[in-house]
């Protein structure tokens, strides 16, 4: 699975190849190029931002990875903070209690992310290429080469291929860098003919999330903040191909069946229809190619997981990518650990998503129990709703760690105070380790370590944070050595 590793030369034109700006193509290009190296974007889609969208939702931990790129705060300005989910009638999930600056869900356009994520892409200096699509690529041992052409069939400006040290699939569930590799996508349908809309309500659901089901429809609203509404919507009789036109009334109607009413639904200004699948690649890796996003991973709409997940997966690739292309020790086995690391989290997404879905499609005397059964459960145990909760907003994410290391190694860094008046995730926006001791501890770090001081002057722990916001090691001791990191090792 395994390529060697390789510095730029002279032959490439470019160290990274990122073939899709969506979100996650636009979060992974943006972190290469302010990391300092060269990064083209290829999207297919002509240059301009369109107002329809199916994301519609930021969860917690992808709102923290935002504030560690200074985006987060602009995007909340965006939309509409959701602080506790009624789901299936009864079933609350309060959201307000995590720890974390951002203790909801961020109800907003997927289009208003993209152009913060563009901006910053652009402001770094990474080059993005409109409507030209990949056809093929090769491999070899110093890097890869994509063969591309314009949508309207003529040959691109630069030419039609490009050199790259390595390349990076981010281009959606049809992703053609996946169909290069000839790499499997094996899953299932879950759901057929599900309706998407954006509407205006004359009469405002009675909870700023709403998720009903009643025999054999369900329907989701959610506000967008812009006088709109999100719509999901789905009824068993339905049983339509994707490309069936979709009208008002029919999702109206859809509405009234789960909900009793359709909220006095008016100007559509998107519809469309839909299936959702549950698919994921076996490895993320292929060589120097990688698969990120729905490239990678599809599944069901329910829980506002897909573009969270892959925003997720450009973090964890991005700074081990420029690792790599600075020639660090170890970048191999590093690279390696990005498949390890998210091919399980995308895996348990599939299944927690999958049996959201199933819940709401429930049918039957015996379905509908098992839902309610499910939904008393939960409503019951405050624990499970809490871990209902942290893996729904992606805190619960960990990874593993190796053999003997502390026992916080491998999860999420809690944004902490420190002692100049800064936070934990306003250093890592300079998108290096950041190494947090007690004051007079230490003080001076490696290149490529940023060293910051606990604002408690009574902790004497120490914190090695990666640039992705997770533990990378930690200390109960004031004296205990780091070990090596990608660039260089933390002095003694």
């Amino acid at each position: 699975m395994s390529g060697s590793t390789g510095t730029r030369t002279h032959l490439q034109d470019t160290d990274i190849a990122v073939v899709g700006a969506g979100p996650t193509g636009l979060l992974l290009a943006g972190d290469l190029a302010a990391a300092g190296h060269r990064v083209t974007l290829i999207e297919r889609r002509e240059p301009g931002r369109s107002h329809l969208t199916r994301a519609f939702g930021v969860h917690t931990r992808t709102l923290e990875l935002l504030d560690t790129r200074g985006l987060a705060d602009p995007l909340v300005d965006t939309g509409t903070r959701l602080t506790d989910l009624r789901l299936f009638g009864g079933l609350s999930l309060r959201l307000d209690r995590a720890r974390s600056r951002f203790p909801y869900l961020l109800v907003t356009p997927q289009y208003e992310l993209e152009r913060l994520l563009e901006e910053r892409a652009r402001e770094a200096g990474a080059h993005l290429v409109h409507s030209t699509e990949l056809t093929g690529l090769a491999q070899d041992s110093g890097g890869v080469t994509l063969r591309l052409r314009r949508t309207d069939g003529s040959s691109p400006p630069g030419g039609s291929t490009l050199r790259a040290a390595y390349a990076v699939g981010a281009d959606g569930r049809r992703s053609a860098v996946r169909r290069a590799l000839g790499q499997p996508f094996p899953g299932v349908s879950l759901v057929r003919s599900m309706v998407l809309a954006d509407v205006r309500l004359l009469e405002e659901p009675g909870q700023l999330l709403t998720v009903r089901g009643f025999r054999d429809a369900f329907a989701f609203i959610a506000p967008f903040g812009d006088g709109y509404h999100r719509v999901f919507a789905w009824e068993r009789e339905q049983d339509r191909p994707d490309d069936a036109p979709v009208d008002l009334a029919e999702v109206r109607d859809t509405v009234w069946q789960a909900h009793g009413t359709d909220y006095g639904m008016y100007d559509a200004r998107w519809l469309s229809r839909f299936h959702c699948d549950e698919r994921q690649v076996p490895q993320y890796r292929t060589g120097r190619v990688f698969l990120a996003g729905d490239a990678a991973h599809v599944h069901s709409p329910a829980g506002g997981q897909g573009m969270n997940t892959g925003l997720q997966d450009a973090a964890n690739l991005g700074w081990k990518l420029g690792a790599a292309l600075t020639g660090a020790a170890g970048s191999e086995a590093l690279l390696d650990s990005y498949h390890e690391e998210r091919h399980p989290v995308g895996a348990r997404v599939l299944r927690g998503s999958g049996a959201l879905i199933r819940m709401a499609t429930a049918s039957g005397p015996v379905g509908v129990a098992r839902r309610t059964a499910a939904t008393t459960l939960l409503s019951g145990l405050p624990p499970l709703r809490r871990r209902a909760v942290a893996r729904l907003n992606g805190l619960d994410v960990r990874y593993p760690a190796p053999r003997g290391a502390h026992r916080l190694v491998g999860q999420r860094a809690e944004d902490v105070p420190l002692h100049d008046g800064r936070r934990l995730h306003e250093m890592l926006r300079r998108g290096r380790f950041v190494l947090v001791t007690p004051e007079g501890a230490r003080e001076d770090a490696a290149p490529g370590v940023v060293l910051a001081h606990w604002e408690d002057p009574a902790r004497r722990d120490q914190w090695l944070v990666r640039p992705d916001g997770y533990l990378a090691w930690a200390a109960d001791s004031a004296t205990a050595r780091p070990p090596l990191v990608p660039g260089g090792r933390l002095p003694a």
